[in-house]
């Protein structure tokens, strides 16, 4: 995975851990000197900052409208500290978080893309922090959650192992998520298994802290979840892409349907191929993507 061009930041928050994000530049600036809104990536549950690096990369160096990419990693993953309190694993704790490092970064007005839990942070952001969210892309996540596809996650996060290679990581993976992700290629699994495991004494091992587990753990098929319409009415007068794999098991396109009706100008795009939560980089994601942001300032 070729990192060159990054720029780095450590960021210490409120309660004294220190948070990572990286920074991809955008490649050059606009001529008539009204450089874009930045654009700030909030990964999944268990994932990071590196999740993105191919779609930051596309981003920051588009031909006509090159962006700033921010891509985070919430405390207790990739190379943000764990919490000490595994209690301050909550999306408020984290939309905190989100918020602190935009602060730290200079970003008083950004377009978000939040995957999966990533997402749900956004829904969090407006009534945080008015005016900071200008544009939102959802990636696979919507105001309403299958239990099923949460409890499938709890399962395999739960079941998460170590690896004697960066080969087995990734073969483990196709086994895995391979019937949802006929679209991928051997290269997709390579990069996927560089973004979710780091490598500790010669073994490859998941790169967040196992105690963000423990509250899925806890899930049954009848626990009842929160409604988060109200929260998703909040997106309603900024521009709102959302994505959903075909084969996702978290979002339905019932629910997508329910949001196009809520959100008349939405721009909806199901992935052929992908399962949850689609790689956005992939040709047929990207294009539509970098389309949506065309069309923002």
């Amino acid at each position: 995975m070729d990192r060159n061009d990054i720029v780095e930041h450590f960021i210490r928050v409120r309660d004294g851990l220190t948070l990572f994000a990286a920074e991809y530049p955008a490649a050059h600036r606009q001529a008539d000197g009204n450089n874009p809104l930045p654009v700030v990536c909030l990964p999944g549950l268990s994932r990071n900052s590196r999740d993105f690096h191919g779609f930051a990369k596309a981003i920051s160096s588009d031909r006509e409208k090159p962006r700033r990419v921010i891509a985070v990693d919430y405390r207790g993953r990739g190379r943000s500290d764990w919490d000490p309190d595994p209690s301050r694993y909550q999306l408020s704790v984290e939309a905190g978080d989100v918020l602190e490092i935009c602060g730290a970064l200079d970003i008083d007005a950004a377009i978000f893309v939040g995957t999966s839990r990533g997402g749900l942070i956004l829904h969090l952001l407006p009534g945080m922090a008015p005016g900071l969210s200008r544009a939102n892309i959802l990636n696979d996540i919507g105001p309403v959650i299958e239990i099923g596809g949460l409890l499938a996650i709890a399962r395999y996060l739960n079941d998460e192992g170590r690896y004697a290679s960066w080969r087995a990581a990734a073969m483990a993976l196709k086994m895995l998520h391979g019937p949802a992700f006929p679209a991928l290629q051997a290269s997709d699994w390579d990069d996927m298994a560089q973004s979710l495991y780091r490598e500790a004494e010669g073994i490859i091992i998941p790169d967040f802290d196992p105690a963000l587990v423990a509250p899925l753990l806890e899930l049954s098929a009848e626990t009842p979840l929160a409604d988060l319409w109200p929260l998703f009415d909040r997106l309603r007068d900024q521009p709102l892409m959302v994505i959903r794999g075909e084969t996702s098991s978290l979002l339905s396109q019932k629910t997508v349907s329910d949001m196009a009706q809520h959100h008349p100008g939405l721009h909806a795009l199901t992935v052929p191929g992908q399962g949850h939560a689609p790689l956005l980089h992939l040709p047929g994601v990207i294009e539509p993507i970098a389309d949506f942001l065309a069309t923002l300032a």
